[in-house]
C-alpha cells in the first residue's frame, strides 16, 4: 500500500439561471420534477430518462437495470410549489460536491425560476467548460419554461 499527497486546486463552479414562465406556480414545479425525471433528455434531445423521489432524502439517479445506475444526489429540501434543493455528485465522476436549486415565485400572473448549481471540488477539466455546464442546464430549464407554458395554454 502507498499513500501520496498531491496539492490539486480546488475549483467552484456556478450557473445561474433566472426565467419568466407564464404559467401558474404549480404547473411548472410538476414540471421540473417532471423534466429532472422521466422526461429528462440530454441537451441534444435524446432521452435519458431519471428517477427523482420528491422528498426529503430521496434520491436523484439514472436507472440504467441489472443494478447499474449512476447516483446523481439527495433532496435536501423541498417545499411544493416553491423550493427544490437536491446535493451531491450530479454528472461529476470526481471529487466534487454539487447543490442545486430551483426557488419558484409567482410574479405577475408568470412563475419566476431562480435555479443555480454550485459545486466545489477537484472539478475534472470537462466539467470546468462553461459552455458545456450551461448547455446542459440551460436545456432543461428551456425544456421546462416550453412544457410548462403548453399544459397552461392546454396544448401538447
Amino acid at each position: 500500500m502507498s499513500a501520496s499527497i498531491s496539492e490539486e486546486a480546488i475549483q467552484t463552479l456556478e450557473v445561474i439561471v433566472d426565467e419568466q414562465i407564464a404559467a401558474p406556480i404549480d404547473v411548472v414545479f410538476e414540471t421540473i420534477l417532471e423534466q429532472m425525471g422521466p422526461y429528462n433528455e440530454r441537451p441534444d434531445g435524446s432521452p435519458m430518462p431519471m428517477k427523482l423521489e420528491a422528498w426529503p432524502g430521496g434520491r436523484w439517479f439514472r436507472d440504467l437495470g441489472n443494478n447499474t445506475g449512476h447516483f446523481w444526489g439527495h433532496v435536501q429540501s423541498i417545499k411544493a410549489p416553491t423550493l427544490l434543493e437536491v446535493h451531491g455528485p450530479l454528472f461529476m465522476s470526481c471529487p466534487a460536491v454539487s447543490h442545486v436549486l430551483y426557488r419558484l415565485t409567482e410574479e405577475r400572473g408568470a412563475t419566476r425560476v431562480q435555479f443555480s448549481h454550485r459545486a466545489i471540488g477537484q472539478i475534472a477539466p470537462e466539467y470546468r467548460d462553461p459552455n458545456n455546464v450551461n448547455e446542459g442546464w440551460n436545456s432543461l430549464v428551456t425544456r421546462v419554461r416550453e412544457k410548462a407554458e403548453r399544459k397552461q395554454r392546454g396544448t401538447k
